[in-house]
């Protein structure tokens, strides 16, 4: 199969709603789009067949739980995250990022390294870097890899939003350059800055300075109201890349 350039395009647009369309080597995905999860390798209670048959595009795994089990390294031996599912159609991998948070009871973080997690599973500790993080999305083989950041809890105190937004900038960074270049996947960017305007616009400009192939809103639904999720929303959405 010949790879495809990673893509996306403007379909049409209205006002602030738009439809789109993301090209890469595993298939199309209109946007925007309903996106399965399958944690750990596998949309529960459905075969991987019928989830073309529902109209599914592209499906979510998860880094940190494929690390833990049944393991990267197995999965690569095995062609890849599409070979070992059965699945034909695109996979994005988030990072790992979101389990610092949700697992942090068993998670340390230290700024140079990562964050060193002990497994919830056997109590095995892994350190996941933002290198080692991109490094097991590649093996993974997945379309669409995600940088790691830090997804704070919710807080009123900026001082520490901003202090995790400004680790996360640093990790994006070092995920770019693990990531280098390949023009047939997408790395997305995070964007993060909690409730914070200033920061979540400061966060956007460094990412857009960096580069990135697309871009994510993060630090969301951990604890704040749907009206606060709306506001956060409506102060990004005139400064995010229209392409």
């Amino acid at each position: 199969m010949a790879l495809k350039k990673f893509s996306f395009n403007v379909i049409k647009k209205h006002k602030y709603a738009r439809r789109g369309q993301i090209v890469t080597s595993h298939g199309l995905v209109d946007t925007p789009c309903f996106m399965p999860v399958g944690t750990q390798g596998t949309v529960k209670a459905i075969f991987p067949e019928d989830l073309i048959v529902s109209g599914t595009q592209i499906i979510l795994s998860n880094t940190y739980h494929l690390l833990l089990r049944p393991g990267v390294d197995r999965i690569s031996s095995l062609g890849g995250l599409h070979q070992f599912m059965n699945c034909k159609l695109p996979i994005l991998t988030d990072s790992g990022g979101f389990q610092i948070m949700s697992l942090s009871k068993l998670t340390k973080i230290d700024k140079d390294i990562g964050a060193i997690f002990k497994s919830h599973i056997d109590g095995r500790e892994f350190i996941l870097s933002p290198e080692e993080s991109i490094n097991i999305q590649k093996k993974l083989n997945s379309d669409i890899l995600m940088v790691l950041d830090e997804c704070p809890k919710i807080t009123n105190d900026k001082n520490i939003i901003k202090q995790s937004m400004d680790l996360s900038l640093e990790w994006a960074l070092r995920s770019k350059n693990a990531f280098g270049s390949n023009p047939h996947k997408g790395l997305f960017g995070i964007v993060q800055g909690g409730l914070y305007k200033d920061l979540r616009l400061k966060c956007l400009e460094k990412l857009i300075e960096i580069n990135f192939d697309g871009f994510a809103l993060g630090g969301l639904a951990v604890g704040e109201t749907q009206d606060q999720m709306f506001n956060t929303l409506d102060a990004v959405k005139d400064y995010m890349p229209k392409d």
